[in-house]
């Protein structure tokens, strides 16, 4: 910073003084340690007067160039008539009294020379503060949600009016342009989601006012392959996944795919490579699968629960579609999701379907489809599909929902909706509508 920036930028450096009631005995000698040696600059021992009052030149002069309110018939300090010569040659007006202002600055040299002093002193400080930042390469994203809603379903441990709210904190870094170190901190409330488990909303954490950890993951390049590793991870994390849904039912998500398109798990291993033409290949292995599995019996033993899967997706400019495959110890699950957007309307149709053969008990079934278009500024979604996994002679049972997201700017949205899930074996379904507003930052 040249010594004529560092003067401009001193008026904000006094202001933080205390009142800027700063006078010469107050001042240490070492202040002005690194400016001894300049020629033009005076010594402390050449003050003329600590203050300046009316009738002085100087106070005369600044209070004819700058009509501050400052020289209103009282005394100044000296560092405070040189504030406002400073004032004076930050905004310019020095190019027009050239000569008074040469004169001003001799007689307040020494000030002048102090607050350049106390400006390199905030940039040794700052500096400081940044080398103990997080590196250049850490990026911070976040966002945070609040949803007020209510059911009714005939359980009067569910029907109430509910307020919650989730927060979320990504950190992510990269050492070498190509991968990344990811963190993701949570925190929330919602222990319903308005409504009971799946039958739910697909929003919040259940996290019980803690922050915790929810993810933490490295990413990195091997040839051609991208590989993912960490705790908390889906192994499903790099896969391909044609799934459009802009569900709010829980059992919506992944197109009705959520066994096998998304593998979820703990302790994982996700890969995953493009082969040209649009066609990209994942896989995925996990240990002990879920944040919520207690058990200490290790990863890929006979008494763990693993999972293993595989996905295949292609994509184009209108559509693409995905096929996985997924063994989750207990079960086997097929799975097909795609979507659809016609170049003729503002929609994209996408849905899917997925097949279970569980080690004991019947096949299940399980598919999901839906709309999102574009209506006003906003976008609308509509949802239809299974509640759930249905097995081959259970009754079948489908849940609903309509929502509208509306932005409100570029980082604030808030969303209306409505959903129906009905429950098998009951005549009564679980009706739920509220709203929410989602902030990013």
């Amino acid at each position: 910073m040249k010594l004529f920036q560092k003067l401009i930028a001193a008026p904000a450096i006094i202001s933080m003084a205390s009142g800027l009631a700063v006078n010469a005995a107050e001042i240490n000698s070492t202040d002005l340690g690194n400016y001894s040696n300049t020629n033009n600059l005076v010594s402390l021992g050449d003050f003329k007067s600590d203050t300046l009052f009316p009738g002085d030149w100087a106070y005369d002069s600044l209070k004819d160039l700058t009509n501050s309110p400052r020289f209103n018939g009282n005394s100044v300090t000296r560092l405070e008539a040189a504030a406002e010569l400073n004032n004076l040659i930050a905004g310019g007006e020095g190019l027009m009294n050239g000569a008074a202002i040469g004169r001003l600055s001799d007689e307040l040299g020494s000030e002048l020379a102090i607050m350049k002093g106390r400006v390199d002193g905030l940039e040794a400080r700052v500096n400081g503060i940044e080398a103990g930042s997080f590196s250049e390469t850490t990026t911070m994203s976040g966002s945070a949600g609040f949803l007020i809603g209510a059911t009714d379903s005939g359980k009067n441990y569910v029907d109430s009016v509910q307020f919650e709210y989730v927060m979320e904190v990504d950190l992510n870094t990269s050492f070498t342009g190509e991968d990344k170190l990811n963190i993701e901190f949570e925190a929330g409330n919602g222990l319903t989601n308005v409504g009971a488990d799946k039958t739910g909303l697909d929003w919040g954490s259940s996290s019980g006012d803690a922050v915790e950890i929810d993810d933490i993951n490295y990413t990195f390049p091997v040839g051609s392959w991208t590989v993912a590793v960490g705790d908390s991870m889906d192994a499903s994390k790099t896969w391909p996944n044609a799934c459009s849904m802009n569900n709010m039912v829980d059992n919506l998500g992944d197109c009705g795919a959520a066994n096998s398109v998304d593998l979820s798990g703990n302790v994982s291993l996700s890969a995953a490579t493009g082969f040209g033409d649009g066609w990209e290949l994942g896989l995925g292995v996990s240990g002990i699968a879920g944040k919520t599995d207690t058990t200490s019996s290790g990863l890929f033993t006979k008494e763990g629960t693993d999972l293993y899967g595989l996905a295949l997706g292609y994509e184009a400019d209108t559509f693409g579609f995905t096929v996985a495959y997924s063994d989750k110890d207990t079960a086997n699950y097929y799975g097909l999701v795609a979507y659809y957007s016609p170049e003729e309307i503002p929609t994209t149709f996408s849905g899917g379907v997925e097949v279970g053969n569980p080690d004991s008990g019947e096949d299940t079934t399980q598919w999901a489809f839906g709309l999102s278009t574009d209506v006003g500024e906003g976008t609308l979604s509509a949802n239809i599909g299974t509640n759930g996994k249905i097995a081959d002679n259970a009754e079948e049972i489908y849940a609903y929902d309509l929502s509208y997201e509306y932005p409100i700017n570029d980082s604030m949205s808030i969303t209306p909706f409505v959903y129906i899930s009905e429950t098998a074996g009951s005549t009564t379904d679980t009706t739920g509508a509220g709203a929410f507003v989602s902030f990013s930052f």
